[in-house]
């Protein structure tokens, strides 16, 4: 854990490019991009975006490294008729590797391609031997364009078994060398308010040593008129600062992961202004500051 730096989101916004230059030249170790977000369709083509080449300047211009997050993997879809749209995911990938040289790779654990379709968020898997093999199978393929591949704990609003049984899945599934877990821990807050479960507990039953990366965000509540009853849930909208919730759990695992690399704060295009930034710079400065206490 000594060796973890300190990341922070890129998102494909101008604005928010400029708010927030002087937190990454100044305090962030490396930036994390999605990769989906270098990309444009044009017809039948898909051609780099003018992103793609304002990132890789800020990357020559600072010399810190880059790490991917993707979210269009969809490594929980089974469907034959989805491999060609692997295939090219893939090799856009492998072009977007060949750019950046992304240190380790990422996507959410679950389904974001249904039938044919992209959903706005993945959703959740069950949690069975063949699922995981069908996950380990997709990190492992990924291996052949980035040597470390992961998974992060998603945020979801069904499952399909208990949520403290996950850990157990997750190693199921990080049997294969050089996978590994980002572990959220705003997801975390998130499904333990939401199910009104042990969060504590559940950080106790992961196998730490598997985690490369850690994020931290915050969210908002739901609006009340959205369930019968106006019950509100907690959303993993990072669109706020890290409540003191995470900065806990985060205090807690973080000595546990001793092969942990990074830890990242983010937060979304479109919630950031002036305001934030001091802000922002404070929660980097607190997360570098745990690290060392832990250490």
């Amino acid at each position: 854990m000594n060796g973890a730096a300190i990341g922070i989101t890129l998102q494909p916004e101008r604005r928010y490019l400029d708010l927030l230059e002087p937190l990454f030249v100044d305090d962030a170790d490396y930036y994390v991009v999605a990769p989906e977000t270098l990309w444009r369709r044009d017809g039948g083509q898909v051609l780099p975006n003018d992103y793609r080449r304002r990132f890789r300047a800020l990357g020559d211009r600072t010399g810190k490294p880059f790490v991917a997050h993707a979210v269009a993997g969809s490594l929980g879809t089974v469907d034959p008729d989805d491999r060609p749209r692997q295939a090219e995911w893939l090799r856009l990938i492998a072009e977007d590797h060949a750019t950046f040289a992304f240190q380790w790779f990422t996507d959410h654990l679950g389904a974001s391609m249904l039938d044919g379709r992209f959903l706005a968020l993945p959703i959740a898997l069950p949690m069975s031997p063949a699922m995981a093999a069908v996950v380990r199978k997709r990190l492992v393929e990924l291996q052949r364009v980035v040597a470390d591949t992961g998974f992060e704990n998603s945020a979801f609003y069904f499952l399909l078994g208990d949520w403290l049984d996950e850990p157990a899945f997750f190693a199921e599934i990080l049997r294969a060398e050089r996978t590994h877990l980002l572990l959220d821990l705003h997801n975390v807050f998130t499904m333990a308010s939401n199910l009104s479960a042990d969060a504590d507990e559940y950080l106790r039953r992961l196998d730490c040593a598997r985690v490369i990366e850690i994020h931290l965000a915050g969210g908002s509540r739901s609006e009340p008129g959205w369930l019968p009853g106006g019950r509100t849930l907690h959303l993993d909208s990072h669109d706020r600062a890290v409540p003191e919730e995470v900065w806990r759990l985060f205090e807690q695992i973080a000595p546990r992961c001793e092969n942990l690399r990074g830890v990242t704060i983010e937060r979304m295009e479109g919630t950031v202004d002036a305001g934030d930034v001091d802000g922002l710079r404070r929660e980097l400065r607190r997360a570098r500051e745990v690290l060392r206490a832990g250490g």
